[in-house]
């Protein structure tokens, strides 16, 4: 009977010791996935397109260790690290900053304009020539300009978008 009990006694405190390894592991696991992206989401606050790169990496980490990240979500109270209000508020800002730069880039190439408009008007000969080609450089680079930075827009306001669906 005293061998039972000292097996009995020794199983048991196998069991106390492994739940305490896995406690411990688990609790790693958290640690490191907080390390990681903790200043992902930083990053991304402060850089809206690094949420496309970032996305992806927690997705996958998501599915290797989808217990930690449960545990993450209960903690903070949403998806972590990238919640749905963080990927809406990215967007947001990418719309945000879009529409300023629209709105500076207009008003650059409209004074760039209406100085080589000024310099077309008073110029004769060869002079105006040379204006009337620096005006339509102007106007082609301003479209040329506008046209690389929506791109750039679209697609970041697209995939964006995706993460969202």
């Amino acid at each position: 009977m005293p061998e039972v009990l000292l097996v009995a006694g020794v199983a048991a405190l196998a069991w106390v010791i492994r739940q305490g390894f896995n406690r411990r592991d688990r609790n790693a696991i958290i640690l490191a996935i907080v390390r990681t992206f903790g200043p992902a989401r930083a990053a991304v606050q402060t850089d809206p397109k690094q949420l496309l790169a970032w996305h992806p990496i927690a997705e996958a980490t998501r599915k290797l260790f989808p217990a930690a990240f449960d545990a993450l979500d209960a903690a903070s109270g949403g998806r972590f690290p990238f919640s749905r209000e963080l990927v809406e508020g990215a967007h947001a800002k990418v719309s945000s900053e879009w529409l300023a730069w629209e709105k500076a880039h207009d008003e650059e190439y409209r004074i760039k304009g209406a100085a080589a408009e000024q310099d077309l008007a008073a110029a004769s000969g060869e002079a105006a020539a040379l204006a009337r080609a620096r005006l339509d450089r102007i106007q082609h680079e301003k479209i040329e300009r506008y046209q690389q930075r929506y791109e750039e827009y679209v697609r970041t306001a697209k995939a964006l978008r995706a993460l969202l669906e």
